[in-house]
């Protein structure tokens, strides 16, 4: 085994400038989901995928959905071997404001041990890592010591909004022992990690309108109500300020943080001061009384992601603006519902709606919290894989964001999930200058290597047979 081992990882470690090469190259596709005018670059991007797990050896195709296709891989099936589905997605975030990256954002620029481009570490080089991982086991041994699905979705920075008919859809397809995601980080440069927690979202676009149309400010301010102002103070009325949020129904089946997990979280070293200064802010914010790594993890969030209306150009226009809108989203956790959630907020906005304006809400989005089992054996496979990947035992984190088929395959397959990312916190994902630590790149693709002989070895015959 130790012999068949080095075989691999001497296969993985002769092939880092060739790994890049194939990143560049899928970075290099701007497959932006939220932007239609990328259709093409999403089918291209969804190809490129398809292709390469074919060169590994994979049965691979693109499979329709209503949106973006689903690019699927298969290999091996053995019933004696358990069945692990991996996933992963192709789709970015858009790359604007362009001005504020160092380096073109697709094209994949290699500097001080990072690799910076949209995508890179979210999701394409996870991705990656498992593809690179699977080639090796498959050049060097000429088998996988476990039967393999690999799913890559193009509609995840979106809200997956197609994923689950096309599950329904492929139903079959998908049949698995367990579900792998590489979407996630580690806790810091040195300390790797496995995520256990996963908040859920949901989304509301508010419209507040005044006149008919924009008015003269001198000659109609003092007499007709400022969109602006009345959206503002709308947002402003959803906390106190304690930051707790103050619509009805809004914590309904959130838990409490127990004594548990507080000593759990304060054993992580956290310097608060440290993180305000590198995320640029005077002091970190949020609600008090707890633990910020709480507050990330485990703890809901409501949150204004953009607001807009009036002159937006040189100068000035002195106007009072016929409209003002704003994007809002909420962050889920523990039995939090959405629908309920979703309601609630949209009761309360429009409730509170201020005199002199109409205030219209439309909702979308329902993806739910989900919380992985720590005592399953693919997490301890895990855990060992990335011992021997990064040579340390990794901690137990949540993740702020949202990951919505990570709910699907928890609720339709009622599938085990490991989260098994190797992001690093700093890796500005959605966010301009985005980045890959070569350093967790190589390193996630020896983890995953290990990763699937410790599955083989760990999860038992009467899973599989129960399946």
């Amino acid at each position: 085994m130790i012999d068949r081992d080095e075989g691999v990882l001497a296969h993985i470690r002769g092939s880092h400038e060739r790994y890049l090469d194939e990143l560049k190259a899928l970075i290099a596709i701007p497959s932006v989901s939220a932007n239609p005018q990328h259709r093409s670059d999403m089918e291209r991007c969804a190809r490129f995928l398809v292709e390469r797990m074919s060169e590994i050896g994979l049965r691979s195709e693109l499979l329709p959905t209503e949106g973006a296709p689903f690019a699927y891989g298969r290999y091996g099936n053995d019933p004696s071997k358990p069945t692990v589905l991996i996933y992963g997605h192709y789709d970015v975030q858009p790359a604007e404001p362009f001005d504020l990256w160092r380096s073109p954002p697709f094209e994949g620029t290699v500097r001080d041990g990072n690799i910076y481009g949209r995508g890179s570490v979210d999701d394409k080089g996870q991705v990656l890592m498992h593809l690179a991982a699977l080639e090796a086991h498959l050049r060097v041994r000429g088998d996988l010591p476990i039967n393999i699905i690999v799913l890559v979705e193009g509609e995840e920075e979106i809200g997956s909004p197609s994923f689950e008919r096309a599950l329904a859809r492929h139903h079959d397809l998908f049949q698995a022992d367990l579900a792998i995601i590489s979407d996630t980080a580690v806790y810091a440069d040195d300390t790797p990690a496995l995520t256990t927690s996963v908040r859920g979202l949901v989304h509301w676009d508010v419209r507040v309108t005044g006149p008919s149309e924009d008015l003269h400010s001198g000659y109609f301010g003092g007499i007709v109500r400022n969109p602006i102002e009345a959206l503002a103070m709308l947002i402003a009325s959803l906390k106190d300020e304690q930051a707790r949020v103050l619509v009805p129904r809004f914590y309904e089946g959130a838990p409490s943080i127990d004594e548990a997990l507080e000593i759990e979280i304060r054993k992580l070293a956290y310097d608060e001061a440290a993180s305000a200064a590198e995320l640029g802010v005077p002091q970190l914010w949020g609600e008090r009384g707890v633990h910020p790594l709480a507050r990330m993890w485990y703890r809901p969030t409501l949150e204004c992601n953009g607001i807009w209306g009036g002159y937006q150009g040189p100068g000035h226009k002195t106007v009072i603006p016929s409209f003002a809108c704003a994007k809002l989203s909420a962050r889920l956790v523990g039995a939090q519902d959405p629908l309920v959630v979703r309601d609630a907020v949209k009761r309360y906005l429009l409730a509170h709606a201020p005199a002199g304006v109409r205030v219209e809400v439309e909702d979308e989005g329902t993806a739910r919290a989900v919380l992985i089992g720590r005592d399953h054996p693919a997490v301890a496979a895990a855990s060992k894989a990335m011992r021997r990947g990064f040579g340390k035992d990794p901690v137990f984190i949540g993740t702020g964001g949202s990951i919505t088929p990570v709910g699907s395959f928890d609720r339709i397959y009622g599938l085990p999930q490991v989260l098994i990312g190797v992001g690093l916190p700093d890796d500005r994902i959605h966010a301009p200058n985005e980045k890959f630590s070569l350093k967790q790149f190589f390193g996630g693709i020896e983890t995953m290597a290990m990763l699937y002989d410790e599955l083989a070895e760990s999860l038992p015959a009467r899973e599989r047979s129960a399946r």
